[in-house]
């Protein structure tokens, strides 16, 4: 068993390939940070290969679909977030972004999910945040990518299962988790009470094992911890006008102190 990890060299691609590496699954580990993905390699149970490479070149992204014959699971992780009002972020880390978190996603599901049908197995699991559900002021690009990554899935997911094959894709949607992602995005998440009892702010590990628990059930849209659960069910009643004015107040507080 083998499993492809994205942004396996920190946060949730670290903690999937602990768990899966103690699940018995092979690791192709793939990310830039080459120092970390050694690290990685000496910590894990099972054989793992290191690729250090950007996804966000399609050439990389066709040679990596070549490994789909070895491959069980894929799990796009790769990603990150820009934080500020939208005039005045920077139009260069936007377009990464929209790379990195859908070019570099699309690519790669597209291109695994044609291989897998002709062996009429596989996971695919996308990452994409509780975000997608949500109107995102102050984070309106970063809301909007991982938008396109729930969509995207499920509509894939609805094709498959009309197909009945047996490829099976997830996507993966958390509240605030405990990773770098914040210090990239300079933001904070929680306060000191919340990070104390994890309700809010969960620990990478375990919306990690939570997550490949449920993709390896096959369940299509998966939100650790109730909640997030509650928070996503809720959307359903406030009108999106309502909903924005609320995440930017959320938002607002957010903003890391310089």
């Amino acid at each position: 068993m083998k499993a492809l990890i994205t942004g396996a060299s920190s946060g949730l691609g670290w903690d999937m390939a602990h768990i899966l590496s103690t699940m018995g699954y092979e690791i192709l580990a793939v990310a830039r940070r080459e120092e970390k993905l050694k690290q990685l390699q000496e910590e894990l149970q099972t054989p793992v290969e290191i690729l250090c490479c950007d996804v966000t070149d399609e050439a990389v992204c066709r040679a990596l679909a070549e490994r789909a014959d070895e491959v069980d699971i894929l799990i796009n992780n790769a990603g990150f977030g820009v934080f500020g009002d939208f005039c005045s972020t920077e139009l260069e880390q936007e377009m990464a972004m929209l790379d990195t978190n859908v070019r570099a996603l699309h690519m790669l599901t597209k291109l695994f999910v044609k291989k897998f049908k002709e062996k009429d197995s596989g996971h695919i699991l996308n990452v994409a945040s509780l975000a997608a559900f949500f109107p995102g002021p102050l984070f309106g690009a970063y809301y909007a990518t991982k938008a396109y990554v729930l969509r995207l899935s499920q509509a894939i997911a609805e094709e498959l299962r009309r197909e009945k094959s047996k490829v099976k894709i997830s996507v993966l949607c958390p509240g605030p988790v405990h990773t770098e992602f914040g210090a990239v995005a300079k933001v904070q998440f929680g306060t000191g009470k919340e990070e104390k009892t994890g309700r809010i702010v969960l620990t990478s590990r375990d919306v990690a094992a939570y997550a490949i628990e449920k993709m390896l059930d096959g369940k299509q849209v998966i939100i650790p911890g109730w909640p997030m659960r509650v928070a996503a069910a809720l959307r359903r009643i406030l009108p999106d006008k309502m909903l924005a004015r609320v995440v930017f107040l959320i938002q607002s507080k957010k903003c890391l102190k310089k």
